[in-house]
């Protein structure tokens, strides 16, 4: 989900994880949304604005804005929904396209490739979504029913904020922490997806499941042929989606499958490969269009007349807010640690434990993915994903604020260290032996 930097060759850095490796104002505006700073603001002013509206006088207006159905003939492919609903179905499978190119790529030619490599985010995206279900399933417990359906909201992280608020306070911190919390994302959102397919299809249709296979298979075999027949490939994704969808199974899995479909390795005359070029060419309608407008429909609650004192108390409400505070940072944390400690895997060099904690807070902002399950625990519009919508806000501001008074600390040491070595460099300009901070 996040603009990726191409990295070195696994197999020539060692055994360490992460290790360093049109129009003109068109392209501007989209190398700009290729950003964490760009695609974390739109996100982020969506949500802003729509907390205003939803709690301005005209809050009416913008409860009839999502409720607004522009296709209400649609119903015979369970395309009679509303906005609200067309952000999260259909603008959110664009996200989620990227995000399956991103995975294939990860997979098939860069750090997940070689097992080894792969073993260390994958434990630590396990240990984080594993504690804050845990954590959550404890607070709730008590309540029972259906409060236990929202298990899984605490264990999405949403990379695009999370790398903006890194790419703010970043100026000296290791360039391997971005390496980690980049490749972390990927492996969480995988078991995001999964999740929503597995646990959050409340009815399966196999008649149009099945009938997806046929539309998929076609844009498969199409985006293989690169310029040959690329004007079907638009509505073979769209006939995918609407039998995905049809068949009761999250349409934004669409996105993922379509992602998969497309080719990784680099053609016979080199440069970048399929699956990287499209990336690069969707990425902004992603970060640009798609999530702010989901962020504009799903973060909009009303609390001029809730009762904040009941919805502080709502173990609901504490689940989540313990869950993406608490749960993402020790699990993340403890799970690498214990990897670390007890077989050969290791960090990189330039990074520490403290480091690392920083980047464990940071891993506790879930909006996007968990309102999203939200929405499809408890039902979009309802009282319960309404206080979900307030804990995900503040437990993932609470989340940033941690990572901000650490990772700023952390980034005045790295500071400091370059100054000295700069201070300390020979008459031949090479700096003295590097340190590692503690």
């Amino acid at each position: 989900m996040t603009d990726r930097t191409p990295r070195t060759d696994p197999s020539r850095s060692g055994g360490r994880f992460f290790s360093r490796t049109s129009w003109p104002e068109a392209r501007f505006v989209a190398d700009m949304l290729r950003t964490e700073t760009a695609g974390g603001a739109l996100l982020l002013l969506g949500a802003v604005v729509a907390l205003i509206w939803a709690n301005s006088p005209w809050t009416e207006s913008y409860a009839g804005l999502r409720e607004f159905v522009p296709w209400p003939g649609g119903a015979r492919w369970h395309l009679d929904l509303d906005l609200a609903s067309w952000a999260g179905d259909g603008l959110l499978a664009i996200f989620f396209f990227v995000v399956g190119l991103e995975l294939k790529r990860e997979f098939v030619a860069g750090e997940l490739r070689d097992p080894r490599r792969a073993a260390l985010p994958v434990v630590a995206a396990l240990g984080g979504m594993l504690v804050p279900a845990l954590i959550f399933v404890a607070v709730t417990a008590s309540t029972g029913g259906d409060g236990l359906r929202g298990w899984a909201i605490p264990t999405a992280t949403d990379i695009a904020f999370a790398l903006a608020v890194l790419a703010l306070i970043s100026s000296h911190l290791p360039q391997g922490l971005r390496a980690f919390l980049l490749t972390l994302a990927v492996v969480d959102d995988l078991f995001a997806i999964t999740i929503i397919a597995v646990f959050y299809t409340a009815h399966l249709d196999l008649l149009p499941l099945l009938a997806a296979i046929v539309p998929l298979g076609l844009f498969a075999l199409l985006v293989q042929r690169r310029r040959t027949w690329w004007w079907a490939l638009l509505p073979l994704a769209a006939a995918t989606w609407a039998l995905v969808h049809a068949s009761g199974v999250h349409a934004t899995v669409a996105g993922v499958l379509l992602g998969f479909a497309v080719p990784v390795l680099r053609g016979r005359r080199g440069g970048a490969g399929l699956a990287e070029r499209l990336e690069h060419r969707w990425r902004p309608v992603s970060a640009g269009v798609a999530v702010p407008i989901f962020a504009f429909f799903a973060a909009g609650v009303a609390l001029r007349e809730a009762d904040l004192g009941a919805v502080l108390t709502d173990p609901v409400v504490i689940g989540v807010v313990a869950g993406l505070v608490l749960g993402k940072s020790v699990g993340i944390f403890s799970s690498t640690f214990l990897l670390a400690r007890f077989t050969r895997a290791e960090l990189d060099e330039d990074i520490t434990w403290s480091d690392l904690l920083g980047l464990a807070l940071l891993a506790g902002i879930g909006f996007t993915v968990s309102l999203l399950i939200g929405e499809l625990a408890f039902g979009a519009g309802t009282a319960a994903d309404e206080r979900v919508k307030v804990a995900v806000l503040a437990g993932s501001l609470i989340s940033a604020a941690l990572a901000a008074v650490v990772l700023t600390r952390r980034n005045a040491v790295y500071r400091r260290l370059a100054e000295k070595e700069r201070a300390d460099a020979d008459g031949d300009g090479v700096p003295d032996v590097y340190q590692r901070p503690t």
